[in-house]
């Protein structure tokens, strides 16, 4: 039942966002490249270290993290960025233009699966609306996102979903437009004449 509310407070994220939460996909075409004050590079092991004020970009793309390992001991484009902090952050444009953003303890970006993975504290927000809970999964080619909160064998793993007027409002003029062109309101009442109370 648990994994029921996740599914369902998942689904109604995507129903009341303004717009599909969809990467740009020019970004993924580009290179990525990293800063960051100090260095170390394992060839043998095919890792690397990047530690202080670490900056990921590849086009939009954005990560900011106290430290970054790389695993590139699947090849080239199957590295893993697996970025720490106090919290790391990722952030991004969609194809519409709107930004995504998130920020967790720990963010493992999986450049061939084209997910963000966020975990400890794990925040995800877009448009007006904002999940959180323990662990986030954000796969970019599916539009799919999967939240999961702390320990739930006690019963208090929680993921929170915050939708706020706006998006609401959002949503409601949006299907108003998509009627029939018909001048149904539900939400205004009529008296026996006809009259709107």
């Amino acid at each position: 039942m648990y994994i029921q509310r996740i599914l369902l407070v998942t689904s109604a994220i995507f129903v009341l966002c303004a717009g599909p939460v969809l990467a740009n996909e020019k970004d993924f075409s580009l290179p990525i490249e990293i800063g960051s004050n100090s260095q170390f590079i394992d060839g043998k092991n095919k890792t690397a270290l990047y530690k202080d004020n670490v900056l990921i970009t590849q086009g939009s793309l954005v990560i900011e993290a106290d430290e970054v390992e790389v695993i590139a001991s699947g090849g080239s484009g199957r590295e893993i960025f697996v970025a720490r902090g106090k919290p790391a952050s990722y952030s991004q444009k969609l194809e519409d233009g709107n930004p995504v953003s998130a920020q967790a303890n720990e963010i493992r970006y999986e450049v061939a699966k084209r997910t963000i993975s966020l975990s400890g504290n794990a925040e995800l927000r877009q448009d007006s609306s904002q999940v959180k809970g323990d662990n986030i999964t954000f796969d970019m080619i599916t539009e799919q996102l999967l939240a999961t909160g702390g320990n739930q064998e006690d019963g208090k793993g929680r993921v929170t979903t915050v939708f706020t007027p706006e998006s609401i409002r959002k949503v409601k003029k949006d299907d108003s437009n998509s009627d029939d062109g018909s001048d149904n309101d539900t939400d205004k009442s009529k008296d026996g004449k006809g009259k709107q109370q």
